[in-house]
């Protein structure tokens, strides 16, 4: 994080350069509204639409794409009633009639932490009630502080920020987040 607190977040137009559009942050509407003014392609995640327009700023041709995830394949869906010897189908979402067979079964405190979005997705042909199994074999590792991924910067920052400030409001919070945003990135 800089410390150049003379500087003042630019507007977000052509004329910056790549280099300057990666020293701030913006958000990912920001970003994809200055793609299609300038005629780019709005798709994909912020990293990908950050490093099309930084390339395009710089008059360079746009990044070949990382290797284009699976195509998701919806398959069929669990629908209600089910129980504990469903089977989980190929391509099967965290759906409401998997969270309310969940809640029934484990209690009110069931979510849908990244352990359970894994199992459901990666564990097609195995049962509800194994995957009830695995949402209890795996409480003591999803106690444990998570990785949280570099798209959800802002979700980084407030987990940060309430380390540091245990008893802070989440309205400081906020107005943390606001001024870290508007300097430029270290």
């Amino acid at each position: 994080m800089s410390t150049n607190a003379g500087e003042v977040r630019p507007l977000l137009s052509t004329a910056l350069t790549g280099a300057e559009l990666r020293r701030w942050y913006w958000t990912l509407a920001e970003l994809t509204e200055l793609a299609r003014r300038m005629g780019l392609p709005a798709r994909g995640g912020k990293a990908a639409v950050t490093a099309r327009l930084a390339a395009a700023l710089d008059g360079l041709p746009e990044p070949a794409a990382a290797a284009p995830a699976a195509p998701r394949r919806a398959g069929r869906q669990l629908a209600a009633p089910v129980d504990g010897t469903t089977v989980i189908p190929h391509g099967q979402r965290c759906s409401q009639v998997l969270r309310e067979y969940f809640v029934r079964e484990i209690g009110p405190g069931f979510h849908f932490d990244a352990f359970m979005r894994e199992y459901v997705a990666a564990h097609a042909g195995h049962t509800l009630a194994e995957a009830v199994e695995h949402w209890y074999a795996t409480r003591a590792r999803a106690a444990e502080p998570q990785q949280v991924g570099a798209q959800f910067e802002f979700n980084r920052f407030l987990r940060d920020w309430h380390a540091r400030h245990p008893g802070g409001a989440r309205a400081d919070a906020l107005a943390a987040w606001q001024a870290h945003r508007a300097r430029p990135r270290g």
